[in-house]
């Protein structure tokens, strides 16, 4: 029996007194005579990371989140000693640690306090598993906002919410529903008008707390590990969103045309049914790029096999595909089917690759195949040999994409739908139980199918897709939001998951389009499209066990619709291809929620249903059934209605009238928005004209455009092009002003330009100092000016 009262205790424990620090370089560690040690590290002026140990000494420094291939760097840094508290200051901010309990409080140079230490750092003893519960409460003030957190099922704004990180298959969730497929534990805090993020990096199961139990405390906390955070000061949103981006990286550029909408079902086959879904798009002109084979397509549901009855001769079809314009994208599941004569089972028995319980024997679990083992993906062995299994996918068979599924881990017929948390991790070298390698599971797993498609595809760029991810997954792949309901709640959903997952550095993020369970009527789907279709990732994805989803299974007015808006993303791809330019290269999010795009009006602040579209189109889909309109809140600023090109002011909530076939669509005054003209895929059609959407705007304002090839890595060598426009609009003048970047010459050899808003009629037109008679000459069919592509500066007078 135990009589020492010491080792009965149960409850948290806090750092005590400071006794020492010392400074290495950009780092500064504090001792507390309780052996806690807090080490300060500066990355950069606003970025500084918090790492605690309650051992006396930290165990290996390793962190799949971060994205190694960065450097950082301060600009100023100072360590200095008061009577109550030490301070490390920086050219953004000033860091106090008090002597005496190690609580954190980090204020800007005007002293005002961004964040503060409520309890601070503290921990509990894990009796069920050792080590440690850590955790960490700030003090939170009247008026605090909170955003990101991943795809989070619930309202923009955080506040009084408590949500939970593990990495759970959930199908057919709801509304406010925790946990789901992903875990991103990065948080944004908006106060005064002045934005910090903290990034929690921590695998276990971590949980947020935003005032929910206690109204002025934010708290999170982890079932093991190390209370390890980063904070990011803005003050704007913007720079915290970029600095978390950059700090977990950021993805290459995709191809062009996984950005065109993709066509998916569980399941199409045979062959037959296939190519019928192929020539119905091409009969219907819904233009189509990608179509999608789920686990039907395997011999038994096995990884990396066909069906040979459905699909006799997959390079074939693969290539009829393709002259068509068709990308065939795969599915591929953790789950390998314990089978002695499956080739890929055999293989990585004989390596030792699967995962195993803690007292030895290999981890079965039931998936689609029946029993399974499963790869563990942290170990780099085994990412390389799954890598190498896509050679005859992608080389040999012409496969475009893959889709990883099923990789939360999810597990069949157990109750916590995952593997038992006594399973075995290599964890790159860093031995672990599933508790921690969990939540990157997933993320491991698209890892390795990335560097195999990638290594297969070459020269060409490769395409990836993952349900489960942990932050940082967006250096490998793109995602979907996971097996949601064909219901207008689930419509309301998605608009909300795809802007936090934009918020929350995973940009390239869609929905199953129409919802994976259940049938939508034919206006949800409608509505559906309308929303998809500005959305990063555009996939129609659905169960067949519940009916048809394709365009063509509702009436002709749906079908109609869908074509109007799948052609209007088809004409925005070089929009959202820029977009996408802007994400890797600077971490600009492709979607703004409005706190993101004008954080200091506080209308802003509570709003989901509106977002900008890149830098200067404003959406607001239609969320309600028999709708014939909706009231929204155009931000500040004026904006065009897309299709009366009415001309509104901004900084108030409107009532927009809307049709079957519209949605409230806002272009920014000021704004130059490209055009290619429709194609049923990207490559299709060879044109000469670029169209340039000019929005008229009294003032100044910039618009861009990049370009490349449209797939490969000549880009990275300069060969793009990238236009920077300037449009300064007068009382009878329009200027646009052209600056171009890059070795990459385009095709076309004009733009075609769409003069829109104009409060004057044009009386003479300057091309780099040259007048222009303005008549007939200069103007297409439909009233268009028609200009070389070579001009710097253009004047367009009025009378």
């Amino acid at each position: 029996m135990i009589t020492n009262t010491e080792l009965e205790y149960k409850g948290d424990l806090y750092p005590t007194k400071i006794i020492s620090f010392e400074q290495e370089v950009d780092s500064i560690y504090f001792h507390t005579d309780n052996s806690v040690i807090l080490k300060v590290t500066i990355l950069r002026d606003s970025l500084i990371r918090f790492r605690f140990t309650t051992k006396g000494y930290f165990s290996n420094d390793f962190s799949y989140a971060i994205d190694k291939s960065h450097s950082h760097g301060y600009n100023f840094l100072e360590v200095s000693e008061a009577e109550e508290y030490y301070q490390i200051k920086t050219s953004k901010v000033q860091c106090r640690i008090q002597k005496i309990d190690m609580r954190v409080s980090i204020y800007d140079l005007e002293e005002n306090i961004i964040l503060e230490d409520e309890l601070g750092f503290h921990w509990e003893e894990s009796y069920e598993y050792g080590g440690n519960i850590v955790k960490m409460s700030k003090a939170s003030k009247d008026g605090e906002c909170f955003y990101g957190l991943g795809d989070k099922a619930t309202q923009m704004n955080l506040k009084g919410k408590r949500l939970e990180n593990f990495a759970t298959d959930q199908y057919a969730f709801q509304k406010d529903q925790e946990p789901l497929y992903k875990v991103v534990p990065f948080y944004i805090g908006l106060r005064n008008k002045k934005s910090y993020g903290i990034f929690f990096d921590n695998t276990f199961r971590t949980y947020f707390d935003f005032c929910h139990e206690r109204r002025n405390v934010t708290s999170y906390w982890a079932e093991g590990g190390e209370m390890n955070y980063y904070f990011i000061y803005g003050p704007q949103m913007q720079d915290v969103v970029t600095t978390y981006t950059d700090l977990t990286g950021k993805p290459e550029l995709p191809p062009l045309w996984a950005l065109g909408y993709h066509q998916c079902k569980w399941s199409y086959y045979p062959e037959s049914n296939l190519k019928e879904v192929a020539a119905k798009f091409r009969e219907l002109k819904i233009p189509c790029d990608a179509l999608y084979l789920d686990i039907d397509y395997m011999e038994g549901f096995r990884c990396f096999t066909w069906n040979k009855e459905y699909f006799p001769d997959p390079k074939r079809m693969v290539a009829e595909l393709a002259e068509d314009g068709f990308k065939t994208v795969v599915i591929i599941d953790p789950g390998i089917k314990i089978d002695k004569e499956y080739s890929v089972y055999q293989e990585a028995l004989e390596k030792d690759y699967f995962c195993k319980r803690a007292d030895g024997p290999y981890m079965k679990g039931k998936v689609w195949p029946g029993e399974c083992n499963f790869p563990d993906y942290t170990n780099p062995a085994v990412r390389e040999w799954w890598a190498g299994l896509f050679k005859e996918l992608i080389s040999e068979i012409g496969v475009k994409g893959v889709w990883n599924d099923m990789n939360e881990p999810a597990v069949m017929e157990v109750p916590n739908k995952t593997f038992p948390m006594d399973v075995r991790h290599d964890y790159d070298g860093n031995p672990c139980s599933h508790r921690k390698a969990h939540n990157i599971y997933g993320t491991q797993m698209a890892r390795a199918t990335y560097h195999g498609v990638k290594r297969f595809a070459y020269p060409k760029r490769p395409f990836v897709i993952t349900r489960s991810a942990y932050a940082g997954a967006q250096r490998y792949t793109s995602s979907w939001t996971g097996d949601n309901v064909a219901t207008w709640e689930h419509l309301w959903i998605a608009n909300i998951q795809v802007q936090r997952m934009s918020l929350s550095g995973m940009g390239f993020t869609g929905s199953d389009i129409g919802g994976f369970a259940e049938q939508p009527s034919g206006e949800l789907y409608a509505r559906w499209i309308q929303l998809g279709v500005f959305h990063p990732f555009c996939r129609t994805h659905s169960s067949g066990d519940h009916g048809d989803q394709e365009p063509w299974a509702f009436d002709e007015e749906v079908i109609n619709i869908t074509r109007k808006f799948v052609n209007l993303r088809y004409q925005l791809l070089p929009y959202l291809y820029t977009m996408f330019w802007q994400y890797i290269e600077e971490g600009i999010p492709m979607l703004k929620p409005l706190v993101y795009y004008d954080q200091e009006d506080i209308q802003t602040h509570y709003r989901n249903d509106e977002f900008v579209f890149g830098n200067q189109i404003l959406v607001c889909p239609i969320l309600e059934p028999n709708s014939v309109g909706r009231r929204m809140y155009i931000p500040r600023g004026q904006w065009y209605n897309y299709w009366t090109n009415e001309l509104v002011n901004g900084g108030k909530e409107i009532w927009v009238g809307t049709k079957f076939d519209e949605i409230p669509i806002f272009v920014k005054a000021g704004a130059i928005i490209p055009k290619y003209p429709v194609q049923q895929y990207v490559g299709e059609l060879e044109f000469d004209e670029l169209t340039l959407d000019i929005y008229y705007h009294e003032g100044k304002e910039k618009s861009v455009v990049y370009e490349d090839v449209q797939d490969g890595y000549d880009y990275k060598k300069g060969r793009y092009s990238f236009l920077s426009f300037q449009a300064t609009g007068k009382e009878k003048e329009l200027i646009i002003q052209l600056h171009k970047e890059g070795k990459y010459d385009t095709n076309y050899s004009k733009y075609k330009l769409n003069l829109i808003g104009l409060p004057f009629k044009v009386k003479t037109i300057e091309i780099d100092n040259v007048e222009v008679v303005f008549d007939k000459i200069t103007l297409d069919n439909e009233g268009y000016l028609i200009v070389d592509k070579g001009f710097t500066a253009l004047y367009i007078i009025g009378e």
